[in-house]
């Protein structure tokens, strides 16, 4: 049987997403039982780190391909601001 952290690790990035904004919604709501809220609070720790993760590597591949310069690879930050 798989682990709960496994199971997660085998989760994509925008599930992921979806199911820790559908736990923030349901905490938001205020309406779970104290011991209920705080797994689902554990859940939604654990998809925010998985999400972060997932969106490190990524970045780090994208700054990788960016440019080349002079037969050499360059590596330029990601600039993720709205507008430019």
């Amino acid at each position: 049987m798989a682990t709960k952290s496994n199971k997660q690790n085998n989760v994509c990035f925008e599930d992921a997403l979806g199911k820790l904004e559908v736990i923030v919604k349901e905490l938001e709501a205020g309406e779970l039982p104290l011991e209920e809220a705080l797994d689902k609070f554990s859940q939604g720790m654990s998809y925010a780190k998985l999400c972060f993760e997932r969106l490190s590597a990524a970045e780090k591949q994208v700054d990788k391909i960016l440019q080349q310069e002079q037969g050499r690879l360059v590596e330029q930050p990601l600039n993720l601001a709205e507008g430019n």
